[in-house]
């Protein structure tokens, strides 16, 4: 087996030639084995297994570094380095990460997780090289989805300065370039660096510029040879920026790839290589449903088919259907996705009213301030990003919608602890972010029916900025005895006793209720509240609690820091209530990879622990 002679970063250099083909097809088996038992993303990595080979073959690691754009293709990268054994614990709690990590290996010169930022760090390291008087090759990969996003472009016009090599690797998967293109380009870029072109070149020049008017001839000519050209040769773009184009060039072909790296290093400059590659290359069910495949559970390697058995509707999954409802209802209703039209669950919206749903691609500040256009011209845009990837948009949310107090809808998807994606991802930062913001509201629901009542109150009923935030997975369909109407700013009283209360936000709920279920069978009362809304904060609710409880706790599913918890913490001590609080919550730090249930209990926000520190503090307060 080919692969095992990789135990360390460059033995692929001792792997001759002619066993290249063996090593990418035993690192795709390898791959495909490996994570039909643990998920995670394959299409991306099965894509530019031929591309990182070349790459690794090209550069020398550590020294040379390679920045991968949103990191969820860099297992073969992982493979190459010597971490064969670490794919047994991919993605799982203390085990290896799905993405690049410094504190991983050496190899992995700079973490990513989201989209668009590879330049921007790569061009950071090369000017860290020239102050520092180094000598490494430094090689940004991005693909064609991340260059949808702004900040690729901020790069590229800053990197176009350059006057020392840096090498940026397009990874091009979507096949938007025809063979037929490609094919012309790859003949012109032959035919204009031959010898015998060069020579007629400059002999023609010569005789048009002997004529009476050649000069302005020669201008004409390259005028018209310039627009042709940009016709035929996609790289034109860069060329103008003062970025070297090279290619396209077949991304699985590792000895192609590899001598165009070459070439790319002795460039005096940016300069940026096209790679052709195929998504999910190498297995027939990736290849045709690449979407499905770029982040999998575990599957059947024989049908592609998941290996779960869930049944049960997930939140996404609600939020989908009502959607659908809504935009029946109100032609106003339009939807907007950054590239996440299956993530987020507004595909069946996009089939159903294509005219009322925009994929903006990967660019989340364009999406939230598009929105903004849309509400000020009338219409009721529902905004749909993770969590995780709301906060690249932060300004636009306070700049464009905010002041303006425009009515966009924020359906903020994977809120919470998520689990196998790490640090990331993890969307606990978005209360914090959201709650500072003057004229944003934020809600939460505590169950699928109460996801779909807020929605609808937020289209129909509510004139502003409003954000409803919802956990990834399983939708909770407990309580569904408890569904009072939604008002403004209003909590829900679910069961009302004495001494202890739980005020709980959103996903924290169905903790709260098992919770509170422990309580009772140690002989406490216990009374159990539903937030509703983190912002406005629900005052009338917290003052009438302090009349029969000594204890009120708050949970939620958000770092401490701006939270739920500290936003109630402020208005009992503004009230001056001798009340006692314990505030449960994410602590002020990064969530690492792993299960969520494993993750909740390290966090100390699962029903144990929560219920052992209601235990103690109740003792404390002899209740």
């Amino acid at each position: 087996m080919v692969l095992e002679k990789i135990l360390k970063e460059n033995d692929i250099k001792k792997i001759p030639e002619s066993e290249w083909p063996i090593l990418a097809g035993e690192i795709r088996s390898f791959l495909i084995e490996k994570i039909s038992a643990a998920g995670g993303h394959l299409g991306s990595n099965l894509g530019c297994v031929e591309l990182t080979m070349a790459l690794h073959l090209a550069l020398n690691l550590p020294k040379d570094r390679i920045i991968w754009d949103v990191g969820h293709q860099s297992y073969t990268h992982k493979l190459l380095t010597g971490r064969r054994e670490g794919f047994d614990t991919l993605r799982k709690y203390g085990g290896m990460a799905g993405f690049p990590k410094r504190k991983e290996s050496e190899c992995d010169s700079f973490n990513t997780g989201h989209s668009s930022t590879s330049i921007s760090a790569g061009l950071g390291l090369v000017k860290a090289r020239e102050l520092r008087n180094d000598d490494y090759t430094v090689v940004s990969v991005i693909g064609d989805g991340s260059l949808t996003g702004g900040m690729a472009y901020e790069a590229l016009n800053n990197a176009s300065k350059l006057e020392t090599n840096f090498i940026i690797v397009l990874n091009d998967n979507n096949m938007s370039i025809s063979e037929n293109v490609g094919g012309v380009s790859k003949y012109l870029n032959q035919i204009r660096t031959a010898d015998s072109y060069l020579d007629l070149k400059e002999s023609v020049l010569n005789k048009l510029m002997s004529f009476p008017g050649g000069e302005n001839i020669v201008k004409r000519i390259r005028k018209a040879k310039s627009t042709v050209k940009s016709m035929v040769v996609p790289g034109m773009f860069f060329e103008d920026m003062g970025i070297t184009y090279l290619g396209p060039v077949d991304g699985h072909d590792v000895k192609g790839v590899l001598e165009v790296i070459n070439d790319a290093k002795r460039c005096k400059g940016p300069v940026l290589v096209h790679v052709l590659t195929k998504k999910g290359k190498g297995y027939l069910p990736a290849e045709r449903h690449p979407s499905r495949f770029h982040g999998t559970e575990p599957f059947d390697i024989a049908t592609g088919l998941s290996k779960s058995t869930k049944s049960k509707s997930n939140y996404t999954d609600v939020f989908s259907t009502v959607m659908v409802k809504m935009g029946e209802r109100n032609p106003k209703v339009v939807a907007i996705t950054a590239a996440m039209a299956d993530g987020t669950g507004l595909k069946r919206f996009r089939n159903a009213y294509p005219n009322r749903f925009f994929d903006v691609g990967i660019a989340e500040e364009h999406a939230v301030t598009f929105g903004a256009g849309l509400a000020a011209g009338g219409m009721i845009p529902v905004v749909a990003i993770y969590s995780s990837f709301l906060q690249r948009a932060y300004d636009q949310i306070l700049h464009d919608v905010c002041i303006q107090n425009l009515h966009v809808v924020f359906a903020i998807d994977r809120a919470g602890v998520v689990g196998s994606d790490g640090e990331t991802h993890q969307g606990i930062f978005d209360v914090s972010f959201l709650s500072s913001i003057p004229n944003m509201t934020i809600m939460a629901p505590k169950n699928k029916w109460e996801l779909s009542d807020m929605l609808k109150f937020a289209i129909n009923d509510f004139k502003g900025p409003i954000a409803i935030r919802y956990p990834r997975g399983e939708a909770y369909d407990g309580l569904e005895e408890h569904r009072e109407p939604v008002k403004y700013g209003k909590a829900e009283m679910i069961y009302e006793e004495k001494d202890i209360a739980i005020l709980a936000f959103g996903s924290m709920v169905k903790t709260a209720e098992a919770v509170r279920e422990k309580i009772k069978e140690s002989g406490l009362s216990c009374t159990l509240v539903n937030a509703r809304f983190a912002k406005p904060l629900d005052e009338e609710m917290c003052a009438y609690l302090t009349k029969n409880h000594k204890l009120i706790v708050t949970l939620e599913e958000n770092v401490a820091s701006g939270g739920f918890g500290e936003r109630t913490r402020e208005f009992y001590d503004r009230e001056g209530s001798d009340v006692s609080l314990l505030t449960v919550y994410i602590p002020d730090e990064y969530v690492e990879h792993g299960n969520v249930d494993i993750l909740k209990k390290e966090i100390g926000i699962d029903a144990d622990t929560i219920y052992n520190k209601i235990v103690t503090k109740a003792k404390e307060l002899n209740l």
